[in-house]
Protein backbone atom coordinates (compact mmCIF):
# COMPACT_ATOMS: atom_id res chain seq x y z
CA UNK A 1 0.00 0.00 0.00
CA UNK A 2 1.39 3.48 -0.87
CA UNK A 3 1.33 6.34 1.35
CA UNK A 4 0.69 9.69 0.30
CA UNK A 5 3.42 12.32 1.10
CA UNK A 6 2.71 15.67 1.73
CA UNK A 7 5.35 17.98 1.37
CA UNK A 8 6.02 20.84 3.72
CA UNK A 9 6.92 23.98 4.10
CA UNK A 10 9.03 25.93 6.96
CA UNK A 11 6.57 28.94 8.48
CA UNK A 12 9.15 30.03 11.31
CA UNK A 13 10.81 29.42 14.39
CA UNK A 14 10.25 30.56 17.78
CA UNK A 15 12.39 29.93 20.84
CA UNK A 16 12.78 30.12 25.01
CA UNK A 17 15.51 29.24 27.49
CA UNK A 18 13.81 26.32 27.79
CA UNK A 19 12.52 24.91 24.37
CA UNK A 20 11.84 25.72 20.84
CA UNK A 21 9.24 25.63 18.39
CA UNK A 22 9.47 24.87 14.78
CA UNK A 23 6.35 25.07 13.13
CA UNK A 24 5.51 23.71 9.53
CA UNK A 25 3.18 24.09 7.32
CA UNK A 26 1.15 22.73 4.17
CA UNK A 27 -2.23 22.63 2.17
CA UNK A 28 -3.52 25.95 4.55
CA UNK A 29 -2.42 24.11 7.97
CA UNK A 30 0.36 25.00 10.43
CA UNK A 31 1.41 22.35 13.31
CA UNK A 32 4.24 22.96 15.66
CA UNK A 33 7.24 20.38 16.54
CA UNK A 34 8.98 20.80 20.05
CA UNK A 35 12.85 20.16 20.94
CA UNK A 36 15.51 21.25 22.53
CA UNK A 37 16.50 25.03 22.67
CA UNK A 38 19.88 23.77 20.88
CA UNK A 39 18.16 22.71 17.58
CA UNK A 40 16.50 26.03 18.01
CA UNK A 41 19.77 28.02 17.98
CA UNK A 42 21.28 25.59 15.40
CA UNK A 43 18.38 26.52 12.98
CA UNK A 44 18.51 30.16 13.61
CA UNK A 45 22.05 30.19 13.16
CA UNK A 46 21.81 28.23 9.39
CA UNK A 47 19.05 30.32 8.79
CA UNK A 48 20.36 33.84 9.46
CA UNK A 49 23.77 32.69 7.92
CA UNK A 50 26.17 32.95 11.05
CA UNK A 51 28.53 30.60 11.39
CA UNK A 52 30.05 28.76 14.31
CA UNK A 53 33.42 29.08 15.71
CA UNK A 54 33.23 25.03 16.09
CA UNK A 55 31.19 22.61 14.24
CA UNK A 56 28.44 21.54 15.77
CA UNK A 57 26.90 17.85 15.96
CA UNK A 58 24.09 19.08 12.43
CA UNK A 59 27.60 20.64 10.78
CA UNK A 60 29.74 17.38 11.94
CA UNK A 61 27.09 15.25 10.17
CA UNK A 62 26.82 17.57 7.13
CA UNK A 63 30.39 17.18 6.42
CA UNK A 64 30.75 13.49 7.02
CA UNK A 65 28.29 12.76 4.28
CA UNK A 66 29.55 15.20 2.20
CA UNK A 67 32.80 13.82 2.21
CA UNK A 68 32.38 10.08 1.83
CA UNK A 69 29.32 11.77 -1.16
CA UNK A 70 26.39 10.98 0.64
CA UNK A 71 23.32 12.67 -0.45
CA UNK A 72 20.20 13.51 1.60
CA UNK A 73 17.43 12.58 -0.66
CA UNK A 74 14.08 13.43 1.46
CA UNK A 75 12.70 13.43 5.27
CA UNK A 76 9.72 12.00 6.24
CA UNK A 77 7.74 12.51 9.29
CA UNK A 78 6.13 9.29 9.44
CA UNK A 79 4.39 9.29 13.04
CA UNK A 80 3.19 10.77 15.55
CA UNK A 81 2.34 9.58 19.33
CA UNK A 82 1.21 11.74 22.16
CA UNK A 83 2.60 15.12 20.62
CA UNK A 84 6.53 13.32 19.57
CA UNK A 85 7.15 13.20 16.27
CA UNK A 86 8.64 10.45 14.23
CA UNK A 87 10.82 10.63 11.43
CA UNK A 88 13.19 9.09 8.64
CA UNK A 89 15.96 10.30 6.68
CA UNK A 90 17.17 8.62 3.10
CA UNK A 91 20.50 9.22 2.13
CA UNK A 92 21.55 7.77 -0.92
CA UNK A 93 25.25 6.73 -1.85
CA UNK A 94 26.95 4.89 -4.77
CA UNK A 95 29.18 2.29 -4.52
CA UNK A 96 30.83 1.31 -7.80
CA UNK A 97 28.01 2.67 -9.69
CA UNK A 98 25.75 0.68 -7.51
CA UNK A 99 22.80 3.00 -6.08
CA UNK A 100 22.53 2.44 -2.15
CA UNK A 101 19.38 4.08 -0.58
CA UNK A 102 19.54 3.70 3.21
CA UNK A 103 16.40 4.88 5.94
CA UNK A 104 17.57 5.71 9.52
CA UNK A 105 14.87 6.19 12.14
CA UNK A 106 15.74 9.97 13.30
CA UNK A 107 14.38 12.80 15.57
CA UNK A 108 12.34 15.64 13.32
CA UNK A 109 14.52 18.59 14.83
CA UNK A 110 17.78 16.57 13.51
CA UNK A 111 16.21 16.03 10.54
CA UNK A 112 14.99 19.43 9.68
CA UNK A 113 18.08 21.04 10.40
CA UNK A 114 19.57 18.99 7.75
CA UNK A 115 17.36 19.28 5.03
CA UNK A 116 17.48 22.83 6.03
CA UNK A 117 20.99 23.55 5.28
CA UNK A 118 21.05 21.24 2.20
CA UNK A 119 17.80 22.45 0.68
CA UNK A 120 16.10 19.12 0.74
CA UNK A 121 12.77 18.70 1.15
CA UNK A 122 10.85 17.52 3.98
CA UNK A 123 7.44 15.31 4.00
CA UNK A 124 5.04 14.01 6.33
CA UNK A 125 2.51 11.17 5.67
CA UNK A 126 -1.25 12.13 5.45
CA UNK A 127 -1.92 10.16 8.64
CA UNK A 128 0.23 12.08 10.56
CA UNK A 129 -0.71 15.29 8.91
CA UNK A 130 -4.40 14.63 9.89
CA UNK A 131 -3.15 14.12 13.46
CA UNK A 132 -1.61 17.13 13.71
CA UNK A 133 -2.91 19.75 16.00
CA UNK A 134 -3.06 23.09 13.90
CA UNK A 135 -1.68 26.57 14.91
CA UNK A 136 -2.86 29.93 14.55
CA UNK A 137 -1.18 33.27 14.75
CA UNK A 138 -2.52 35.33 17.78
CA UNK A 139 -4.07 38.14 16.41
Amino acid sequence: MLTELIQLSFDKIMQTRTYTVVVLGARGKRFAIYTEPNVGRILQTHLTGGLNIRPLTHDLMNNVFKGFDIKILQVIINDVHDSIYFARIFLEHYVKDIQHIVEIDSRPSDCIALALMNNIPVYCTRDVFEKTIPIQDEE
